[in-house]
């Protein structure tokens, strides 16, 4: 017995050591940028690693603010007041990532609950096109997506990078997963109470899938925000680039300048990490519960 409470205290100090060094290997890019953002050009370009910085400095950011200028926001014909254009590219990102990520969480779950606990024609053909469409590169797409924009007069605007995220297969596969655990007696009792369908949805089945939804809204948030390729394709009027888009003319313009750089990208990362702290805990579920199902 003495034997086992040794090994199985073994296992968990090696099991502590390993996560601590993948925790760190993981953290440490973060921290490499983050630091970097406020080293003085002579430490960020030094042969020797400068590990810390001696004197913490705001000269990157001061570079990425004073680089262009542009109006805050653009409402119809009604203008901001001219700001760093890092400030405009930075609030076109989060509209663009919060707007898709909302609406492919209320679509996702809508589609995932009916394909659930819906029974009609076709329902197995579509969930198979679904499942399918989650192997289709967008590459694939793109010329169709480009000639659908441009016809809507979408393209060059934020919702050219939005809307073809709404229709994400894989937020509809998850949510279809999660929808098939909800009890039949539950929505049975609120039809037998006079509930509408969407009134079912909203006050019965969203409640219950909510830690899948938390799940999908963190996904969708970060593939929306790293959406490179995307933005790079329909998006070409400076005023609504992205970030990472707009931090990549600024280096196009002269050479690579490493702290402009990482004052960039610290300002990127930023609302990913804040993002993950709000819905950590329905992640969590989310997939503890998506793996107890699996």
């Amino acid at each position: 017995m003495k034997s086992g409470v040794e090994r199985v205290t073994v296992y968990k100090v090696i099991s502590v050591i390993l996560l601590v060094i993948l925790a760190f290997l993981f953290l440490f890019p973060l921290y490499w940028i983050v630091t970097g953002a406020f080293k003085t050009s002579v430490e960020i370009n030094s042969v020797t690693p400068v590990w810390f910085p001696t004197e913490w400095s705001m000269e990157n950011f001061s570079k990425l603010f004073a680089k262009r200028s542009a109006p805050l926001f653009e409402i119809g014909p009604f203008q901001g007041p001219v700001a760093p254009a890092a400030f405009r590219w930075l609030i076109n990102t989060v509209f663009m990532a919060v707007a898709a990520m909302l609406l492919t969480c209320f679509t996702a779950a809508m589609a995932g609950y009916a394909l659930a606990k819906k029974r009609f024609l076709g329902r197995g053909i579509i969930f198979g096109l679904i499942v399918c469409a989650m192997a289709l590169p967008k590459q694939v797409i793109l010329i169709p997506l480009l000639k659908e924009m441009a016809v809507l007069d979408l393209y060059n605007t934020l919702w050219a990078v939005i809307l073809p995220t709404v229709g994400w297969p894989f937020g509809v596969f998850l949510m279809k997963q999660f929808s098939e655990g909800i009890p039949g007696e539950i929505l049975e009792a609120a039809r037998i109470d006079g509930a509408s369908e969407f009134k079912t949805f909203t006050t019965v089945v969203m409640p219950i899938i909510k830690p899948g939804i938390g799940a999908l809204a963190i996904f969708t948030f970060i593939n929306s925000w790293n959406d490179y390729f995307m933005q790079l394709v329909m998006l070409q009027k400076g005023d609504i680039f992205t970030l990472p888009l707009g931090i990549s003319t600024l280096q196009a313009e002269t050479t690579v300048d490493m702290g402009l750089l990482m004052a960039g990208a610290a300002m990127a990362a930023a609302p990913i990490i804040l993002i993950f702290l709000l819905f950590q805990k329905y992640f969590t579920q989310g997939i503890t519960m998506g793996a107890v199902k699996g």
